[in-house]
């Protein structure tokens, strides 16, 4: 797990920007901080910072180059197939360096060009310089675990994993914000890929490479999907045998390392698979680590001792209080762009905690996109039920469920008042933060005019294209293609790499991902979601877990908005400085910072607004360095 950074110059004669790629590594040296490395020839250099996981020692340092040098990569990620790969091309002639999972990249490039990539098990992104032809090749995981961007320059092309690095590295040209971005952030509470919140700047989509030649203008290649086909025909007891089947060799694969290991434990199903399997293949007690909240209806840590009890695991544990909210304006910086999901608060607690005891940690993460987990998901079905009626009961079903909406659950209501638009727009309402209308009365100018629709035009790509073989199928790939590569692997990915720690995650196994999406949807959902991971796993995950309601990992937000987050809030939000963006109407906004009062407090809008101030002010008020 690793840093990297890379540069391409505009015109083939012209010199690589070495100092350009050194700043960007001395501003990623905490994922890195094992060691460091660069190359720089003709119109390319590359720059590395190392976290050392497999082979420690200096000659699994990076950059690395093939046999005669014309070829040289940096890698950040792991590569799980890496000794069967290795073994292959050992016996077409090709001769290794280290015992790095990493070096396979380089001999695999010269076999099978950028086809290469699609032999790769793992999570990964790298930047590889061919110098034969002078052109840069970079690639990014299937599930979209590791990130990559890059950045139209006037002498060049950057490259590198976090984009704060990646704007500050060229201070003479400075970084401007993209609004549209914005726009969308303040729906989905992230900037969705290819985009990022700067013009000019974009991530390379999940599962994608491009090829980028002096001056060219780069064309991202999509080289894997989901599998299209019948869906799985056997019965229970033989679909949940599989699964487990493949969640212990998922597991088995991730716990190769030079270095200490352990897992994040949060007492939901997915976590507590984790851990149980794990522990199943271990002859020592499984280190496992735990964040939870002052109060106890607000934490989780009592179904996490459950199960660090069950499996006699070495568990550790911290509680996250109201005042260490103060490392938000850190996660800000780190992130690079806003990003309003609370939980990423906790997230880098609970890394920093367990990177006192590991360097390596396994998570729970895609359970709920793979297996239909998510509580929404049983309002989605209310629109399933709709699209399925003829027109008249479609008025009946439309009119009774606005009216319990009114009277009981809201958030049924507002989606009720959709259910005619289509799942994407439907689905948009469900899960969005700041509605079109919420919006309207928000915006001034400048912010009205950057609103395109083209979250609801990804959502409806995304779903036309979904391989899955039900409706609830395919709302569980659009949260698979989008929220969770955009929102939750770059919260993990975020939070353990400014404390150097790597992070795993079983469930984004490839063998288990493609089992998942050809699953009938009553394997998926019934009564509740993750019906079949459920069975699988009844031997191994305590009754208590498999049978409680699902909790999210956010912040307990209203409770420490209304008391402790108060003044910061206020502070913020209303500001002079803030105001004078022109971007937001004072009027509604101070409404909102209001609302703190009532029984409705607005505060994941809230949450959202601070962390966005909070990014303009060190991005584009902060002169760049």
């Amino acid at each position: 797990m690793c840093g990297v950074a890379g540069f391409l110059a505009r015109e083939p004669g012209a010199p690589a920007d070495l100092a350009g790629v050194e700043r960007i590594a001395a501003a990623i040296v905490h994922r890195g901080p094992d060691s460091g490395g660069f190359y720089s020839d003709g119109p390319c250099a590359l720059g590395h910072r190392r976290l050392s996981i497999i082979d420690l020692s200096t000659e699994a340092n990076q950059p690395m180059h093939n046999e005669d040098g014309s070829v040289v990569v940096v890698v950040n990620g792991e590569i799980y197939n890496f000794a069967e790969l290795r073994r292959e091309l050992e016996q077409k002639g090709h001769a290794f360096r280290s015992r790095s999972d990493s070096e396979v990249v380089l001999h695999l490039y010269e076999e099978h060009g950028p086809d290469c990539v699609a032999r790769l098990d793992g999570m990964f992104a790298f930047i590889l310089y061919d110098a034969r032809n002078r052109k840069v090749l970079i690639a990014r995981d299937r599930s979209g675990k590791k990130p990559l961007f890059y950045r139209k320059l006037s002498h060049g092309i950057a490259f590198a994993s976090e984009i704060g690095a990646l704007v500050r590295a060229f201070p003479d040209q400075r970084a401007e914000v993209d609004l549209s971005a914005i726009d969308e952030f303040l729906t989905l509470q992230y900037v969705p890929a290819p985009k990022t919140a700067f013009k000019g700047a974009f991530k390379l989509p999940a599962a994608h490479y491009a090829f980028f030649g002096p001056g060219e203008s780069p064309s991202p290649v999509r080289y894997w999907a989901k599998p299209r086909g019948a869906a799985h025909t056997g019965d229970a007891r033989e679909l949940s045998e599989e699964l487990l089947r493949l969640m212990r060799a998922a597991v088995k694969r991730r716990l190769v390392s030079d270095v200490p290991l352990g897992a994040f434990l949060s007492g939901g199903i997915d976590s507590s698979t984790i851990v149980a399997l794990m522990a199943q293949e271990s002859s020592r007690p499984v280190k496992t680590f735990s964040i939870g909240f002052p109060h106890a209806d607000d934490s989780e840590l009592a179904f996490a001792r459950m199960v660090a009890k069950r499996w006699k695991t070495d568990h550790h544990e911290e509680v996250v209080s109201p005042q260490m909210t103060s490392v938000v304006a850190e996660t800000v910086r780190h992130h690079g762009e806003p990003f309003a999901d609370s939980s990423a608060v906790a997230m880098y607690y609970l890394s920093q905690m367990t990177k006192k005891h590991v360097t390596v940690a396994l998570s729970g993460d895609a359970g709920d996109e793979n297996f239909a987990g998510y509580k929404r998901y049983t309002t989605a079905r209310l629109g399933h039920l709709y699209d399925r009626l003829p027109y008249r009961g479609q008025l009946v079903f439309r009119a009774a469920l606005e009216g319990i909406g009114r009277a009981v659950v809201p958030h049924v209501g507002a989606y009720a008042e959709r259910l005619g638009a289509g799942e994407a727009d439907r689905y948009t309402r469900l899960i969005g933060q700041f509605s079109p209308s919420e919006k309207r009365a928000l915006y001034m100018d400048s912010m009205r005019d950057a609103s395109t629709g083209d979250t609801i035009a990804r959502f409806e790509a995304v779903l036309a294209d979904s391989a899955a073989t039900s409706p609830m199928g395919r709302v569980a790939d659009l949260d698979w293609q989008t929220y969770m590569i955009d929102d939750i692997n770059v919260k993990v990915d975020i939070a353990a790499m400014t404390h150097a720690l790597e992070v795993r995650c079983p469930f984004l196994d490839t063998s288990v991902v493609e089992f998942a999406s050809r699953l009938p949807e009553q394997m998926l959902m019934r009564w509740r979601g993750k019906w079949l991971l459920r069975r699988a796993v009844k031997d191994i995950v305590p009754a208590q877990i498999l049978h409680r309601t699902k909790r999210g990992f956010a912040l307990p937000l209203e409770r420490w908005m209304k008391r402790d987050l108060r003044t910061l809030v206020k502070d913020t939000l209303l500001s002079k400085r803030a105001r004078e963006r022109g971007l937001f109407d004072p009027k509604v906004v101070t409404e909102l910072v209001d609302s703190l009062d009532g029984f409705q407090p607005m505060v994941d809008r809230l949450w959202t607004l601070l962390v966005l101030e909070l990014w303009f002010r060190e991005f584009i008020d902060a002169p760049a360095s």
